[in-house]
């Protein structure tokens, strides 16, 4: 594929995420026997992702352990994804760590190909708001892709600073996954008061279907969902029922497989990357276990999830 033909402007990845068909897809990094990455299984994953309805692909993200990975296996698995895609979906690559590691990994996905790039959090430090901007500013500096900014843990914004952000040439949105609804009202308000409506917003909360009635009251469309890199059937029919307003199966849903789910997930650390991760070998893709320092989930978790599996499916049964 000519990567020249991979978008290069903040403009039209804004508009291939703003109206999406499907969920947005963040892949699991799939490892070996050895540990190693294995590539086979990773295209094999995004692939299954991309015909099964995604709309875009994230790849080595948070789900695809971005913080376990080098720099040489984070490229070949964003250009493995870009190869797999084939310009049917944008890929988005994650960049993170310090600024001048960000900025590596900025130009590495740019290098693979990527059509944009989700700025994770910094490592490990507390930064005042100045710095946060100039970090971010930085980052889209570098490179000719455009960027989300991942709002989380360590990097929290006030509206004003988002304000700076959405003024910042390359910056086209924001990713939530701290789940202040009182803050994200003020930032949209802010933004759209100081900067126009060009200025995307994600839900990025752990499982996020849970909240994403709330942040579309918001006028926040656009989620993550981990759920879809095992059972997208369940994820593409939640995406449609928000979408088209269709509230008793969104109710049974929630309450049949999703929030069970949740309180699964919350019964580890690390969870929302390993629990995920064994649903999709469940689902018959050998992806292998997690790196350290996540650990993989307790044998009673990983038998309570096939049951959520099979509970989830079946309730798609009954809409038919």
């Amino acid at each position: 594929m000519d990567l020249g033909e991979h978008v290069t402007s903040a403009a039209p990845l804004a508009a291939r995420l703003e109206v999406p068909s499907g969920p947005l897809f963040f892949p699991v990094t799939a490892y070996g026997p050895d540990g190693a990455v294995n590539l086979d299984a990773y295209r094999l994953h995004v692939r299954r992702g991309v015909e099964a309805g995604a709309a875009a692909v994230f790849a080595c993200c948070g789900t695809g352990e971005f913080h376990a990975l080098t720099p040489e296996e984070f490229a070949s698995c964003v250009r493995a994804a870009v190869e797999v895609t084939g310009g049917r979906v944008p890929v988005v690559a994650a960049a993170g760590y310090g600024t001048a590691l960000a900025v590596r990994s900025a130009r590495l996905a740019e290098d693979a190909g990527a059509d944009g790039l989700l700025a994770m959090p910094p490592y490990l430090v507390r930064a005042g708001q100045e710095g946060l901007l100039r970090h971010y500013r930085e980052i889209a500096a570098a490179t000719s892709l455009p960027v989300i900014v991942y709002q989380r843990d360590n990097a929290l914004f006030k509206p004003e600073t988002v304000v700076g952000l959405a003024r910042t040439d390359g910056i086209i949105g924001l990713k939530d996954g701290h789940g202040d609804l009182d803050l994200m009202q003020r930032t949209v308000s802010a933004v759209r008061a100081a900067a126009g409506e060009d200025f995307l917003y994600f839900n990025g909360l752990p499982t996020a279907e849970l909240t994403q009635s709330a942040y579309r009251a918001l006028g926040v469309t656009l989620y993550s969902s981990a759920v879809f890199c095992f059972v997208p059937e369940i994820a593409l029919a939640c995406h449609t029922a928000l979408r088209t307003g269709d509230g008793a199966t969104l109710d049974r849903l929630i309450d049949g497989f999703y929030r069970p789910f949740a309180e699964l997930r919350d019964q580890g650390p690390g969870y929302a990357v390993s629990l995920v991760k064994a649903g999709v070998r469940m689902r018959g893709l050998e992806v292998g276990e997690v790196r350290p320092p996540l650990q993989e989930p307790a044998g009673d978790h990983v038998k309570q999830l096939a049951h959520l599996i099979e509970r989830g499916l079946a309730l798609l049964e009954e809409d038919m």
